[in-house]
């Protein structure tokens, strides 16, 4: 149980950063939250990146299968992710409306 807290911790603080820092570079408030998932099919897919260009059709559902079959534990992990993107773009919105300019 402490192990999922952590995790879920862990996960939370490493994409509010790099959401924050995408953001600040970028000038894109909602980017990370679209590029999240992107990032969580390569997190649980088994097989190579490029085989989503050379079997696409089997590489898709392969993936929909795997993320269908994650677990409780990783789908609150993945969540905790998921929130810290957004937790991100709220934090830089408030910055940049209190006068704060990112690069």
């Amino acid at each position: 149980m402490i192990q999922l807290i952590i995790s879920m911790l862990l996960f939370f603080v490493l994409f509010f950063g790099i959401s924050f820092i995408l953001n600040m570079i970028l000038k894109q408030t909602w980017l990370m939250v679209i590029v999240f998932p992107i990032i969580v099919v390569l997190i649980v897919d088994p097989f190579p990146f490029f085989n989503y260009f050379t079997q696409p059709l089997q590489s898709f559902q392969t993936v929909g299968h795997e993320l269908l079959a994650l677990g409780v534990q990783d789908v609150f992990i993945l969540g905790a992710g998921f929130v810290g993107t957004i937790a991100a773009g709220f934090v830089i919105r408030f910055l940049r409306k209190s006068g704060y300019q990112m690069f």
